[in-house]
C-alpha cells in the first residue's frame, strides 16, 4: 500500500504532465509520442520563455533537416520548468535562462552546454514617452515599473543590476516570466520593465529598448541538457548538440542572442 507522501508525489507528477500539454508548441504536424518503428522521433523540449520566438524558428529548421522528427516546445519561466522536471513531467531536453537553475537539476540531466548569452535592457512604451534614459530613472515613484519575480532568472538578474547601482524600485507587480513583463509594457499597463534584449527586439514597433551599459549590466547564460528520464535519449542528446552547431547558432545570433 502506498504511503500518503508517495500518493502525493504521484499526483503531482500526473498534474504536471497534464499541465504541460496545453502550453506546448509544436513545430511540425502530427507525430508519434516517441521513437516509432518507422524511425520517427517526437521530442519535447522545456525551454525558457525568452526563447519562445527563436526556438520556434530553430525547431522548424531542425525538423526540416530531419524528416520524421517532430519537436514540441513548452515555454515557461525557468523555475516553472525546473518544477516540472522534479515532478516527472514527460520531456526530453531542458534549456534554462541561467546556470543556477540547471545546476540544481544535475541529478536529472546529462552534462549541460551553454548555447547562448543575453543581456538586459529597459523596455518602455513605443517612443519612450516617459523619457527613461538609465537605470536610475526607474526609481521615480511616478513611474509604473514591472519586474519579474525574484525566483525567476531575469528577476534575479534585474535585482542584481539594480542593487549594484543602488537603485531602489518599487514595482507595481512581479511577473512569472520575462514575456509577462514585456506584455505589461506592450499593453501600457507599465511604463517600463527590465527584460532581455532579445525580448524587446521581438516586440519592435510596440516597445522601445533603452540600453544598459555593459558595466552596469548582467550576462544571462542559457544552458541546454538532455533529461535522464527521456525515452529518446540519443535523439535528445543530438538536439542539444545541434543547438551549439553553426545552423542553430546563426538562428540565435539573428535573433540577437550572443555567442556562448
Amino acid at each position: 500500500m502506498k504511503s500518503s507522501s508517495s500518493r502525493r508525489r504521484h499526483a503531482a507528477a500526473v498534474l504536471s504532465a497534464a499541465l504541460l500539454v496545453p502550453s506546448a508548441t509544436a513545430c511540425g504536424g502530427g507525430g508519434k509520442e516517441s521513437e516509432g518503428g518507422d524511425g520517427a522521433v517526437a521530442l519535447t523540449v522545456l525551454a525558457a520563455a525568452s526563447l519562445t520566438d527563436v526556438f520556434r524558428t530553430a525547431g522548424a529548421a531542425y525538423e526540416k533537416a530531419r524528416p520524421g522528427t517532430k519537436v514540441t516546445f513548452s515555454f515557461a519561466g525557468s523555475q516553472e520548468l525546473a518544477a516540472q522536471v522534479r515532478q516527472g513531467a514527460p520531456a526530453d531536453a531542458l534549456v534554462t535562462a541561467d546556470t543556477r537553475t540547471m545546476d540544481d537539476l544535475r541529478e536529472d540531466t546529462a552534462a549541460p552546454t551553454v548555447i547562448a548569452r543575453n543581456r538586459l535592457v529597459i523596455a518602455t512604451g513605443e517612443g519612450n514617452p516617459r523619457k527613461i534614459g538609465a537605470l536610475r530613472d526607474l526609481a521615480d515613484s511616478k513611474l509604473k515599473v514591472v519586474l519579474a519575480a525574484p525566483e525567476v532568472p531575469v528577476g534575479r538578474y534585474s535585482k542584481k543590476v539594480l542593487d549594484a547601482q543602488r537603485v531602489e524600485v518599487k514595482p507595481v507587480s512581479h511577473e512569472p516570466n520575462v514575456r509577462a513583463v514585456l506584455s505589461k509594457v506592450e499593453l501600457g499597463e507599465a511604463d517600463a520593465g527590465l527584460v532581455y534584449r532579445t525580448d524587446a527586439a521581438s516586440a519592435s514597433g510596440k516597445v522601445d529598448a533603452v540600453d544598459i551599459p555593459d558595466g552596469q549590466n548582467a550576462i544571462a547564460s542559457y544552458p541546454a541538457a538532455a533529461l535522464r528520464t527521456s525515452k529518446n535519449g540519443e535523439a535528445a542528446a543530438e538536439f542539444v548538440k545541434w543547438l551549439s552547431g553553426p545552423e542553430a547558432q546563426k538562428i540565435l545570433a539573428d535573433a540577437g542572442f550572443q555567442k556562448p
